[in-house]
């Protein structure tokens, strides 16, 4: 039976971190039907952690929801009318005769769509010259700024095909099958990966320059996740390389850069380059190759989300684990602090000042009972191993009482990675070395964008073309954050 038990908590953890922080609201069986689906998206996962938010500590009853009534279709959706008008016969007063008049209408609406429309482009680039003498020779129209020259797609096909791969996880041989049956048009996937290289390429330097903006901060969330890459030694075997994640989270949470760099392993290397010169806040699970890496003075603060999801292990395991019960708990009651925040719209000064007053006291409960509990609970167990975990990180986890912009969770940069790991099960892997790092730049682009609300269409045709002949100077002004500002006129 413990044996059985522990295989159960094995699978969980790994369907957990496959599925992200909101999964560990899930019961195993939601946690199975999602394994069962393929392509689960986040939004999915957080859709189905909302029908349970109650985490297994108030058992007393349910949680009353109120009815959000029917979704409304956003005002920024063009409007197309349609008129419905009753039969001639309907027309007609039943008592005189007459003709009915229009008094108004019953209306309602539905989201509609047109089918893509593919077409040739065109371009016929005027050539002059003088009829007269002659001597002027010929003058002929600039060539536009393309994002891939002389290619055989417009700007707007090679984006969508950036796009499709790395917003909706559409592999490119799919891709190639749907261009194909859509326009009959055979279009190779390694064709179609040179235009996906092309961006990522030219992305760089961007990502280059929000990585400087980043380091020059200061608070800095991290994270770290697998993903195979096709090597030339051993033919068939992908190795294991990993895509680190820096990211500033902004106020709640909310907002903030989030930089991929790309590494062949998992060792501190990374990222002790990478934040070599960097003496902020560096936010990051319990993973041994955050330490002894930053700038003298840096503070390296840890996540109670982590910490608290080794709690509610335990719970899932034994629902009537009483010690697991009370510390999940007091740290619900530490997070309802910064939730009340957030909801109140507060900054920084006013959230901190709530932290100190409320959170204080509840830290110090908090210690004296893992203090206990790890004199009593077996350090095998799941109890045991939350104990042990809490409190060897006890001085990083409590570091947000002194320090205001820090969050209690980095579960901002722990979301960052869904796009990754969704990614990964249908494109597989990475193609070579070489790409990784294009790969990252992508991603980047991608995540900073959502996370900016920033339509990454629309972002991605203003700064790609003519990319590549612009200076240092002038691409640092075209961040997705910059770029914003620019158009916000802020």
């Amino acid at each position: 039976m413990l044996k059985i038990q522990s295989l159960e908590a094995k699978l969980r953890k790994r369907l957990i971190a496959k599925y992200g922080p909101s999964s560990e609201k899930l019961s195993d069986q939601q946690l199975e039907l999602l394994e069962a689906e393929p392509g689960v998206s986040s939004e999915e996962v957080e859709a189905e952690a909302a029908r349970d938010i109650e985490v297994l500590v108030r058992r007393g009853g349910s949680k009353e929801r109120k009815h959000p009534g029917r979704q409304q279709l956003p005002e920024s959706l063009p409007r197309v009318e349609k008129i419905v008008k009753l039969d001639e016969a309907q027309c007609l007063c039943g008592q005189c005769g007459r003709c009915l008049e229009v008094i108004g209408y019953e209306t309602s609406e539905q989201l509609e769509v047109e089918p893509a429309k593919y077409f040739v482009l065109v371009t016929k680039r005027e050539k002059r010259a003088c009829g007269n003498c002659g001597e002027a020779g010929v003058k002929t129209a600039p060539v536009a700024e393309r994002i891939v020259e002389k290619g055989l797609a417009s700007d707007w096909v090679v984006v969508d095909t950036v796009i499709a791969k790395y917003c909706d996880h559409l592999p490119l041989y799919r891709q190639s099958a749907v261009l194909e049956r859509e326009t009959e048009v055979e279009i190779h996937r390694a064709t179609m990966d040179g235009w996906v290289m092309r961006v990522g390429e030219l992305l760089g330097p961007v990502v280059e320059a929000m990585k400087r903006e980043l380091l020059a901060g200061t608070y800095l969330q991290a994270d770290e996740t697998p993903v195979p890459v096709q090597v030339k030694e051993g033919r068939g075997k992908n190795h294991q390389a990993y895509l680190w994640q820096y990211s500033r989270p902004g106020l709640h949470g909310r907002g903030g850069a989030a930089v991929f760099d790309f590494q062949m392993g998992r060792s501190r290397e990374g990222p002790k380059k990478l934040l070599r010169n960097f003496a902020g806040i560096l936010q990051t699970d319990g993973y041994s190759a955050y330490d002894k890496v930053g700038a003298p003075g840096m503070v390296h603060a840890a996540c109670w989300a982590h910490a608290r999801r080794k709690f509610i292990d335990a719970l899932k395991l034994n629902p009537k684990d009483a010690d697991a019960a009370r510390v999940v708990a007091r740290m619900n009651e530490m997070f309802a602090v910064d939730a009340a925040a957030r909801e109140a719209g507060w900054g920084l000064e006013e959230r901190q000042a709530a932290r100190r007053e409320q959170a204080r006291p509840l830290l110090d409960g908090l210690r004296e009972e893992l203090l206990r509990l790890s004199k009593s609970a077996l350090p095998s167990s799941e109890l045991g191993k939350g104990v042990s975990y809490t409190l060897s990180l006890w001085k990083r986890l409590v570091c947000f009482v002194d320090h205001a912009e820090l969050e209690l969770s980095n579960n901002r940069a722990e979301n960052s990675m869904r796009r990754v790991a969704l990614g990964r099960k249908n494109w597989i892997h990475v193609g070579s070395e070489e790409a990784g790092p294009k790969v990252a730049a992508i991603l980047s682009i991608v995540e900073t964008c959502k996370r900016l609300e920033i339509p990454v269409r629309e972002y991605l045709m203003a700064v790609l073309p003519g990319m590549g002949g612009r200076k240092l100077s002038e691409v640092a002004k075209l961040t997705p954050e910059a770029w914003r500002d620019s158009r916000s006129g802020a």
